[in-house]
């Protein structure tokens, strides 16, 4: 697995659009962490609220990321599954003043003792810069945390523009803080989605934006790359630096995990391994990761 490309995709199976039940999202996690492709995948996302049925059904040790409201998850802090590893929450609804819910986040990670790595959501809207100042902040004090955008959704207002992402990306780089995106990034490369109507960010060309903006790119460059539907050309801008580690951008959730590792191996950028001859077709078909 390319350093640019390891646990680059959570597993946000049980979240909409997929909406997996969660007795078929576990089991289908294993496979995925069983296969070829197991190294690109991080931990399953479950809403908090479903940590016991989790915990009832999971393998021991499997990596969690548990996702809800502020106080869904201070309700839940000491009677979190083994193998959490990171927390997820929004801040605010969009116009809401998004420091009080980052500040009330901070205090629970004061108290806990837990190595779990934090991510604020933090709304595309107003006070988002003022936001960012204090999430660095506390991230300098030594709190685990990061920020978190949501790049699509159920509506056209989700979707921030070129010129939104690229403004965002770019203040996370000034501010060196590393950030996570959620939602929409089904695809390798921005596309307009037949049933919908909506314009979908592509996550190659968000990774190609976060490489651009760790050399110096300014926000007009980045949303140039950001609007890029031409699958090739992107990836040939991202194949020189598959050996590099991942700048800023920590990963994203998918709903369904085949479609990014599809779009890689059609693109080239992620090699499946061939199959050794004399296996059975039992073992060829585990070694291919279909879940």
């Amino acid at each position: 697995m390319p350093p640019l490309l390891t646990a680059l995709v959570d597993d946000a199976a049980v979240f909409p659009p997929g909406s997996a039940a969660l007795t078929d999202a576990v089991p289908a996690h294993a496979n995925h962490r069983a296969a070829w492709y197991a190294p690109l995948i991080g931990p399953l996302l479950i809403p908090v609220a479903e940590r016991d049925a989790f915990r009832a059904i999971a393998p021991p040790g499997t990596a969690v990321g548990l996702v809800g409201e502020p106080g869904a998850v201070e309700a839940a802090l000491g009677d979190l599954p083994d193998g959490t590893c990171q927390i997820e929450s929004p801040v605010a609804k969009r116009g809401e003043e998004p420091r009080p819910g980052i500040e009330r986040l901070a205090a629970l990670m004061r108290k806990s003792e837990e190595p779990w790595q934090w991510y604020l959501e933090v709304p595309l809207a107003w006070g988002l810069m003022s936001a960012l100042d204090l999430v660095a902040a506390l991230r300098a004090e030594g709190l685990p945390i990061a920020a978190k955008f949501r790049t699509g959704g159920l509506a056209a207002e989700l979707f921030p523009t070129p010129v939104e992402l690229a403004a965002v990306i770019c203040a996370c780089r000034d501010r060196d803080l590393p950030f996570k995106l959620t939602a929409g990034l089904h695809h390798a490369v921005r596309h307009t989605d037949a049933e919908t109507g909506l314009v979908h960010h592509g996550f190659l060309n968000i990774l190609a934006a976060v490489l651009a903006a760790a050399d110096g790119a300014e926000p007009a460059d980045l949303a140039g790359v950001l609007s890029v539907t031409e699958p090739y050309p992107l990836a040939e801008r991202v194949r020189p630096a598959l050996d590099r580690e991942r700048p800023l951008w920590v990963a994203f959730g998918s709903c369904s995990v085949q479609d990014p590792v599809a779009d890689l191996v059609a693109l080239g950028l992620l090699e499946r391994p061939r199959r050794t001859p004399g296996l059975s077709t039992a073992a060829g078909s585990a070694s291919d990761g279909v879940a």
